[in-house]
């Protein structure tokens, strides 16, 4: 069985088009799981009177999308998890290349990464997660046209946890504290370091194009400026938890050294994801991972 986590958030736009693009499709085994996170639209409305198959779990408000997804995960009973943000929209064909790729997988391979394009183009938005020399993590393909780059199925560091799946199995074998995707994290990279947690237990994360995607991207409206505090805050947190500090030096000096002193200039949120880093160190120095 597949178990699909959706997240919403006044998603009462993308929620139609992405739970029929599911229903549509023959597929045998699978439960659908939605996670709404406060929504103040007729998101909930729209779920309750549509689609009564659908089992729906009720936020009060936005509790992050870590841990959003980690509720999901916890009642979920299928052997693989696909974590869907609400703005995706399968290609008609999903289910019945996912089925061919899970028969004779690996157990080696714990994340399976579906080629995700920009909705309404045939530009990729992610073939997985790829990890730099200066520790910077990038969408692999981003922006590229695809015109057959991007057909092969290959190894890739991880997935993007827009629309990715994972074996249940090796999710709770890394789970730390009973939970799968750190929570202190709330939205962005967490996708990131869970595939790098992936990575210690030397699971394996493949990127298998036959499985299409569509990804509008942004579905919460989130602000510029939060989004880099965010992504500040959490890249910082992400190579505490999981990388050395040796590796660190040379990132440091060629890319956040610079990167930090701009953001400062420009965004007054920067310092406090300094300070979060420094309470995350201490944190993680004193009861662990």
């Amino acid at each position: 069985m597949i178990s699909v986590i959706i997240l919403t958030l006044n998603s009462i736009k993308f929620i139609k088009p992405c739970l029929d693009s599911i229903l549509s499709q023959k597929v045998d085994k699978i439960e659908i799981i939605v996670v709404d996170n406060g929504s103040k639209d007729r998101t909930i409305c729209v779920l309750k009177e549509n689609y009564p198959q659908v089992r729906l779990i009720e936020n009060i408000t936005n509790l992050g999308a870590a841990k959003a997804r980690n509720q999901g995960i916890e009642v979920a009973h299928g052997e693989w998890i696909l974590t869907l943000d609400c703005d995706v929209v399968l290609n008609k064909d999903f289910f019945d290349n996912i089925n061919n790729a899970l028969k004779d997988l690996d157990p080696s391979i714990s994340s399976l990464q579906p080629k995700i394009l920009e909705s309404g183009k045939e530009t990729i938005y992610s073939a997985g997660i790829f990890v730099s020399f200066l520790r910077r993590f990038h969408d692999i393909g981003k922006g590229q046209r695809d015109i057959g780059k991007f057909n092969k199925s290959t190894n890739i560091f991880g997935v993007c946890s827009a629309a990715a799946l994972y074996r249940k199995s090796a999710l709770n074998e890394i789970s730390q504290g009973g939970y799968c995707f750190d929570e202190r994290f709330f939205f962005l990279f967490e996708d990131v370091d869970l595939s790098w947690r992936l990575q210690s237990k030397r699971y394996k994360a493949l990127f298998y194009p036959s499985a299409v995607a569509y990804h509008q991207g942004n579905s919460s409206e989130t602000s510029k400026k939060l989004r880099q505090y965010l992504c500040l805050r959490n890249r910082y947190y992400t190579l505490i938890k999981n990388d050395s500090m040796k590796n660190y030096i040379l990132p440091f000096l060629f890319y956040d050294f610079p990167r930090l002193i701009w953001l400062l200039v420009i965004n007054p949120h920067a310092l406090r994801a300094i300070k979060d880093a420094f309470v995350y160190k201490k944190e993680i120095n004193c009861i662990g991972k």
